[in-house]
């Protein structure tokens, strides 16, 4: 078998939209009590922009900064836009918020208040 030198770059970017970082495993760790909770500021029109300034100084270095994902490094890190995210429920993203998942890059927040973490959540449901 012959390879071609432009063939292992896409090999490459195969592999890193194939592989497991950002595959969702995570939301199997989720307790179904924390999967359950609602977001408080669901209704509150001003948190989808509270929680885009809190994304912007915490988050889009790695999302980057209209939260479609990027490359860093060995991790991909998704595309906040994409259905699984969406389809997500508020708990499930609260919980992975703080609690993270450090196999897959991402960090605990649990450090940024809990009013702050919903409020990104409510920026995240915001994008179309």
């Amino acid at each position: 078998m012959r390879w071609y030198p432009c063939a292992l770059p896409a090999l490459a970017l195969a592999g890193a939209l194939l592989a497991e970082p950002g595959d969702g495993a995570w939301l199997r760790k989720v307790p179904e009590k924390d999967r359950a909770r609602s977001n408080p500021f669901a209704a509150d029109p001003e948190a989808p922009a509270a929680g885009a300034n809190i994304f912007t100084e915490h988050c889009a270095q790695c999302h980057g900064e209209e939260a479609e994902g990027k490359q860093d490094g060995k991790h991909f890190r998704p595309n906040l836009h994409s259905d699984r995210v969406q389809q997500a429920t508020p708990g499930e993203l609260f919980w992975l918020l703080t609690n993270g998942s450090q196999k897959n890059g991402m960090p605990s927040w649990s450090r940024l208040p809990e009013a702050q973490r919903w409020q990104v959540i409510t920026f995240l449901k915001s994008l179309h």
